[in-house]
Parts: structure tokens; sequence; C-alpha cells
């Protein structure tokens, strides 16, 4: 059975929308909306529908942003509307992304971040509003600079203290608050308006 995405410029137009509204929108990550602001979020849609394919599409992800100063890409969000879309196979398949890294020499470059529709954390229960912390529309790899990730920690060294609002936050939201966002994947039909960033 063939698989069928949204566009890639409505899949990253519907990414967008979930940084905006919640990442940035909620402050579960402080140091988003700085580097969203400056355009230096690059959004790429893998059209890969394996595992296979989709590491190919990191390698290039990585290449490229390995390639580009960080004042132009200081990070990308590779999106896989079509991949692994199974939480736990997504989840062992970040093995293979490490891998991947190491084998590039890339590891202490750049980290890889995951986000996931079904994302779940080990020791919550399967409706605990913490997952959200870490849900998006699509399977993401979000690619950082370990010199981005340095900075940030330096200017707020407490991480606990981001992971304690984003709990308080979501549960005085609540699940219903959540789904008023619209923070899901987009429909399968194109939509008008400007395209996105790429489509690997």
């Amino acid at each position: 059975m063939t698989k069928v995405s949204a566009p890639s410029e409505v899949v990253i137009a519907a990414t967008r929308r979930w940084v905006e509204r919640a990442v940035i929108g909620l402050n579960l990550c402080p140091f988003a909306k700085g580097v969203q602001a400056k355009g230096q979020v690059h959004y790429a849609v893998s059209q890969a529908d394996d595992a296979q394919a989709l590491l190919v599409d990191l390698k290039q992800a990585l290449a490229e942003l390995h390639d580009t100063p960080a004042a132009l890409r200081d990070t990308t969000l590779l999106i896989a509307p079509l991949a692994l879309t199974d939480f736990w196979d997504f989840n062992d398949f970040l093995d293979r992304a490490d891998r991947l890294l190491r084998k590039m020499h890339l590891d202490g470059v750049f980290q890889i971040a995951s986000f996931h529709p079904q994302f779940q954390f080990a020791d919550a229960a399967p409706d605990d509003i913490s997952h959200y912390t870490n849900r998006a529309p699509y399977p993401i790899l979000h690619l950082l600079r370990e010199e981005s990730i340095d900075r940030a920690v330096a200017a707020f060294p407490d991480a606990a203290l981001i992971y304690e609002h984003n709990m308080e936050t979501l549960r005085a939201l609540g699940q219903a608050g959540w789904q008023a966002l619209d923070v899901g994947p987009a429909p399968k039909e194109p939509a008008a308006g400007p395209g996105g960033d790429t489509a690997l």
C-alpha cells in the first residue's frame, strides 16, 4: 500500500505552526524563539517511507548543516511524515541515527533530538500530559549544534527548571487546552500559499 503525505509545503507549515504555538508559544524551549525569529531554523521534509531511506536523508541533512554557517542555519528540523509512524520503531531508529553521527565523525559537533506524534516517556502513564513536551505533528529529527547547546546551557544552566516549568504549563493547559492549540498534522490535500524550505 502506497503511503501518501501532504505536500512538503503543507507539512512545513504544520510544523512551523507547532513550533510557534507550542514550542515558543508555551515557552517549552526558551532557546527556540531567537533562532526562529532570525530565520536560522531550517525545515526539511524527507519523502522516505522506511528507516533506511530516512537514514540517507539524515546523512544529507547533517552534511548540509555542517557545510552551512551557523549564522545562516543554526539548526535543522528533518520532518519525516511517511517514515516510522510507530513511536517504538522511531525510538529504535534513534540508535542508528547516533551511529551515523559517529560514522560521519560529527559526534561532539551535533546532537540529534527527537519528536513524534506518539512520543511517550518510559516512566509515565500512556495518557500523561508530560508526553506533549516531545509530541509534534510528524516524526522529527532535530539536528542541533553542540556549540549552540553549550551557549544555551551557559545562559540557562539549571535545565531542571525548564522541565519543571514545562510540566506546570502542560498540566495547567490540560488535554483540551493542547487540542485547542491546533498543532496536529496537516490534511493531505494541497494548501494555497508559499512553500517551505526543502524537500529531500
